[in-house]
């Protein structure tokens, strides 16, 4: 390849890198004309690969990437465990599973959750199990159990949750928001019984 074509080729990379035409077969095509080779090495201070990429025409560049520890490909993400932590003081591990699941989250291995798996996961963080109180008194309900409650809508509660007028969680988009509705009066509006 001339050096007039690889500089047309440098002006319109990303066109050609991007388009839905370009197979992969192309696009391996394009990184060996431009990378004469990468050398790898690992910093065991910082706890990094370092990347060093040669590149046609003499240029290097030099990438360094975070190495993954001893089992942290198989790790639940830390937003999947805080959710869990949240989702446990309203639900058993079978409703927490299913929350995770429509919420399309997946375990560190890609596994769709179970109540074994949840219960797994909370075994080995340290998460205490759901109980249902002896008496009734639950300090932390879902959104439809707290409006039955307190005698409102669950959209009043919902409004009044998201204004900061009452405590409550969201932990993940799909699925129920949890409140503490002893902590606060809720206003009722003009549509609740």
């Amino acid at each position: 390849m001339s050096a007039s074509q690889l500089v047309a080729l440098a002006g319109n990379l990303r066109a050609v890198w991007t388009a839905p035409s370009t197979d992969a077969r192309l696009k391996k095509r394009i990184v060996r004309t431009l990378i004469h080779e990468v050398v790898a090495d690992l910093d065991d201070v910082a706890s990094q690969i370092v990347l060093v990429i040669h590149w046609v025409g003499g240029v290097h560049t030099e990438l360094r990437l975070p190495k993954r520890r001893r089992g942290q490909r198989n790790a639940t993400p830390d937003d999947i465990v805080e959710a869990v932590r949240q989702l446990v003081l309203i639900a058993n591990d079978d409703v927490i599973a299913g929350v995770l699941n429509r919420n399309g989250l997946t375990t560190g291995n890609g596994n769709r959750w179970t109540r074994e798996r949840v219960t797994a996961l909370r075994s080995y963080r340290r998460i205490p199990v759901f109980r249902p109180q002896i008496d009734g008194f639950e300090p932390w309900l879902n959104l439809g159990g707290a409006a039955k409650l307190l005698g409102v809508t669950p959209k009043t509660l919902r409004l009044a949750a998201e204004a900061g007028e009452i405590e409550g969680t969201h932990p993940l988009p799909e699925g129920s928001m949890d409140l503490q509705p002893f902590k606060t009066r809720v206003p009722r509006s003009a549509s609740d019984p």
